[in-house]
């Protein structure tokens, strides 16, 4: 994939202000052709199969492609409850006729687990879920999550247990590079990632360790987190996937004109990437 061809996407907390179906308008009206829809977006989150059927029909409708739905947490918890959730999510995912679901672990400051504890939960999620995914034929896109409480934050301890249970074919990785950056991770794994996350940091005053979703805006000049750096060594290695826009920063959600912002940073990572 040539660094100019990059696909992008619109996470829905680009704008969690649109309904579903303003979202996939607006990616449209951008020339961007798929988006990620959300279930932690308030009033305009996909609640039910009702909700996930129309945001399919109209991105049908509009040449959109349905990434995933964002997202089931915590998700290396595994108990009945999760899997509920994971059976309803899976549904939700294929009415809206998606690829996969997206799934974050814990992130938890009172968790004590010990690393073998969380491996053996991680292996107890993942191989009940390539149950649940494998009746609707959806992929499940691992997270690891790069905050200091985070019960999976390095990309690599995840494709670990993924080899060793021998799923690569149902399991791949989101590469985040927000959390890339606060995992302090090196390596990439682009023949591993299935989809990217962008956001930016610029507070300068906030460090790696001590940012927070709160943080995350577009992708600009002033960014700390070498998002187009990272974004090379993963075109570089092969990746061709989405990349995806997910900021949480209140500033962005309050953008009086979203789609333009979402276009100036859209420019300049391509100019940036050549």
């Amino acid at each position: 994939m040539a660094q100019n061809s990059i696909k992008f996407a619109l996470n829905h907390m680009v704008n969690p202000r649109w309904t579903p179906q303003q979202l996939i308008e607006s990616a449209a009206e951008m020339g961007v052709g798929a988006v990620e829809l959300r279930n932690d977006v308030g009033g305009n989150s996909i609640v039910d199969l009702d909700t996930a059927s129309s945001a399919g029909q109209r991105a049908r409708e509009l040449g959109i492609e349905v990434l995933s739905i964002n997202a089931l947490y915590p998700f290396n918890i595994w108990n009945e409850e999760r899997e509920r959730q994971a059976e309803t999510l899976a549904q939700w995912v294929h009415a809206a006729g998606g690829r996969g679901l997206v799934l974050c672990p814990l992130v938890d400051a009172e968790s004590r687990a010990s690393a073998e504890e969380r491996k053996a939960c991680l292996e107890q999620a993942l191989t009940a879920l390539d149950k649940v995914l494998g009746r609707y034929d959806l992929q499940g896109f691992v997270e690891p999550l790069g905050f200091p409480i985070s019960s999976l934050r390095a990309k690599g301890e995840a494709i670990e247990v993924i080899h060793a249970l021998n799923l690569s074919s149902r399991f791949s990785l989101v590469h985040d590079t927000f959390h890339h950056q606060g995992a302090s991770e090196s390596d990439v794994f682009a023949d591993m990632t299935g989809l990217v996350h962008i956001s930016g940091l610029e507070d300068p005053d906030v460090t790696f360790e001590g940012m927070l979703d709160e943080h995350r805006v577009l992708v600009s000049t002033q960014d700390r987190l070498d998002n187009v750096g990272q974004l090379k060594r993963l075109l570089s290695g092969g990746y061709n996937g989405y990349v995806s826009f997910e900021p949480f920063a209140a500033s962005v959600h309050q953008q009086k004109n979203p789609v333009a912002a979402l276009r100036d940073s859209m420019a300049f990572i391509q100019h940036q990437l050549g």
